[in-house]
């Protein structure tokens, strides 16, 4: 199997050990890089079947993505990859996309697909292509967090940050969050790629977390990262909180580690 599929499964699996895949809960895209989708062609159909899309998708116009299915399991992504991801190209006019490999049975692509093409349009343009991956997840911690404050980035980057030390390192942009809406449609679509323009990662409030990143590694960590922090917080908030990281401190860690904080969320 090429690389990429077997670095995708890896991160389809990894999810759902972590706890963060409960039934078919979660989604994963991966833009592909040219050389990649090369290697791939040769499982490609002849005869895609093709859907259209409810969003413009002009900005992604022939790119490649790796996608779980609408429906799909983590857990099984690893067993029968061919039924449970799939590898789809978007058309040249930016309207619908066609499935090249995988998502046997009649399956299709995530219902987040929506959400997940308008974040990676984001993503492309505020790090300059750099950014490949979306993973949306369910982590317990940060969405029990996403309970306890307002839907409110300064709130929640605060606490994250003075969490754990290196949580200002990782994410000095701060985590964006969003107040319920209903998941799958095109509004929830549209604020969440607002959202991530701003930051690395979005929480939708009491459902789970959108994490963007440059690939596998580097996405999964920000997630990984972010729900340790609130299970962190959650813990010391149980236990009766007597003292914390000071906003000297995290500028002090920032200048240290060469980044640049969110100053509007430091006092």
């Amino acid at each position: 199997m090429q690389k990429v599929l077997e670095d995708y499964i890896r991160m389809c699996y990894d999810g759902f050990l972590q706890g963060w895949h409960e039934r078919n809960g979660g989604n994963l895209t991966y833009r592909m890089k040219k050389e990649e989708a090369e290697e791939c062609r040769t499982l490609f159909t002849s005869s895609p079947r093709h859907i259209v899309l409810p969003i413009d998708a002009r900005a992604l116009a022939g790119e490649f993505f790796i996608t779980t299915g609408s429906g799909r399991y983590m857990r099984n992504v690893p067993l029968a990859p061919e039924k449970n991801i799939g590898i789809i190209r978007i058309d040249d006019d930016g309207s619908g996309y066609g499935i090249l490999w995988g998502l046997e049975d009649g399956a299709k692509p995530t219902s987040e697909l929506p959400s997940h093409l308008l974040n990676h349009i984001s993503r492309m343009e505020v790090t300059d292509g750099r950014c490949r991956v979306i993973y949306h997840a369910h982590p317990a911690n940060i969405t029990a967090l996403s309970y306890t404050i307002e839907p409110d980035a300064r709130t929640l980057s605060r606490i994250l940050w003075q969490s754990e030390t290196e949580c200002a390192v990782i994410f000095p942009e701060g985590v964006g969050i969003l107040d319920w809406m209903i998941p799958g449609g095109t509004d929830i679509a549209v604020e969440t790629s607002r959202l991530i323009r701003k930051y690395p990662a979005v929480v939708w409030a009491f459902h789970g977390i959108f994490g963007s990143g440059a690939d596998f590694d580097e996405t999964f960590g920000l997630v990984h990262t972010i729900e340790k922090a609130a299970e962190i917080y959650l813990k010391a908030k149980g236990a009766g909180i007597i003292r914390t990281i000071t906003d000297d401190q995290l500028r002090i860690l920032a200048d240290a580690f060469g980044v640049k904080i969110n100053e509007d969320f430091l006092g």
